[in-house]
């Protein structure tokens, strides 16, 4: 039987390439000791390079038209992973393990164990000759959906002719970035030189696990860090986070402003008690409120300082992260997320005191979910006033800006858009 490890990652591929589903949020927590960092990088490689590795085995079978059927394809893209860019995996292990998944009636397809067991023994005798021709066909892991999210991220700065070297960063793993609440940082993390007070894991490092879950600190792409270094010079008493889980928005706006009152709404049960857990952990003071947020808002009367908007959104931005949204992506319904963003915005700006600050948010490139939103929203309320309070690396024109955009060529973390209104 396949080790524990593979079999994880062989479950998270049945789930985004056999039902077009998000790898599930938890996948791995069953995993543990080398297991689970085997797994991660296993997985990654797998959705990152998908598509050169069926391209690779179409032409050797038989019928190439027929294809081979989902079982059959994860076995064959866990073996090929394995040979092609693991290379602390013996080639008999990455061969065996993958015929045990081919052979497994749940995860493989066990008719084409043969087929699997041929393709990647003949691969394995030329491992340097397999890695030369998946890297040929890298093209093939670039989809219709990227082309129109690399479109989008590109067009602000009139950067489109440069999609092939954005796919290029992009279809990398990030490297991961944190910030420290409490003590000193643990050893294998050094100063991040992107965002003031920010810390990234060095390369081989061990990821720092016991130093999160005992809330010393916290993951939080370096994005996110910065957008929450916008300049503002008030101190507001009241402070709504609007879309609150998993919490580090959350632990940064009471870190800020610990004498605030801080109520951070979230839709979901299970996230709400995972928001809950992170806040405790991390020692942070706030009124969690289990509600959809548009509904609340609306029914509410009470007048907040500061809102952060982070809205529900496709999550283009976290590409890197989630490189499954390459593939599955293009069937998300895009017109209920504007329908869900424009009414989150409409909850909020009545419950925005006067004088204070409204942020919106999305970890998404494509201009529906953020600058278009915006114009429409200006359109419909004069009364609204952009609030300058980025600095001139996330705006647009070199000066201090209203927008927070990051340049997807030159900004080392996710894609975001935001923006700063107060009235």
């Amino acid at each position: 039987m396949a080790t524990p490890s593979r079999r994880a990652v062989a479950r998270a591929l049945h789930a985004v390439f056999g039902r077009g589903e998000r790898v599930p949020e938890r996948w791995d927590q069953n995993l543990s000791g080398a297991d689970a960092p085997l797994a991660q990088a296993l997985l990654g490689i797998c959705l990152r390079r998908w598509g050169a590795m069926g391209a690779w085995a179409r032409p050797k079978l038989k019928d190439p038209r027929r294809g081979l059927p989902i079982g059959s394809q994860v076995a064959l893209a866990i073996g090929l992973a394995q040979l092609g860019w693991l290379e602390g995996v013996a080639p008999h292990a990455a061969v065996n393990e993958a015929v045990d998944l081919a052979a497994d009636a749940e995860l493989g397809f066990p008719v084409h164990k043969g087929l699997v067991n041929a393709l990647l023994r003949k691969a394995a005798s030329d491992s340097a000759g397999l890695r030369a021709a998946l890297e040929a066909l890298a093209d093939a892991d670039r989809t219709e959906f990227m082309d129109w999210v690399l479109e989008s991220a590109l067009a602000p700065r009139h950067q489109e002719a440069r999609a092939a070297e954005a796919w290029a960063r992009l279809n990398q793993p990030p490297r991961p970035a944190f910030r420290v609440l409490r003590g000193d940082p643990p050893e294998g993390l050094e100063a991040d030189p992107r965002v003031e007070g920010g810390w990234r894991l060095l390369s081989g490092a061990p990821w720092p696990l016991a130093w999160l879950r005992e809330g010393s600190g916290m993951v939080q792409d370096a994005s996110s860090q910065a957008l929450m270094a916008f300049a503002w010079s008030e101190r507001p008493t009241h402070i709504l986070d609007a879309c609150a889980a998993p919490g580090g928005k959350t632990t940064a706006l009471s870190r800020r402003f610990p004498e605030a009152s801080l109520t951070a709404l979230e839709r979901s049960p299970t996230r709400a008690a995972r928001l809950r857990e992170n806040l405790a952990a991390r020692r942070v003071h706030a009124t969690v409120v289990e509600a959809e947020a548009a509904a609340w808002m609306a029914q509410s009367q009470d007048a907040f300082d500061l809102i952060l908007l982070d809205a529900p959104c496709s999550g283009t931005g976290t590409i890197q992260k989630h490189p499954e949204l390459a593939w599955i992506g293009g069937d998300l319904d895009f017109r209920d997320l504007a329908k869900r963003q424009r009414a989150l915005l409409e909850a909020a700006w009545p419950r925005l005191a006067p004088g204070g600050l409204l942020i919106y948010a999305v970890c998404s490139w494509l201009p529906e979910e953020g600058l278009t939103l915006r114009e429409a929203f200006l359109r419909a309320h004069p009364e609204a006033r952009p609030v300058p309070v980025w600095g001139a690396p996330f705006g647009l024109d070199g000066s201090p800006s209203s927008v927070f955009l990051p340049d997807p060529l030159t900004w080392e973390g996710e894609g975001f858009q935001a923006f700063a209104l107060t009235r």
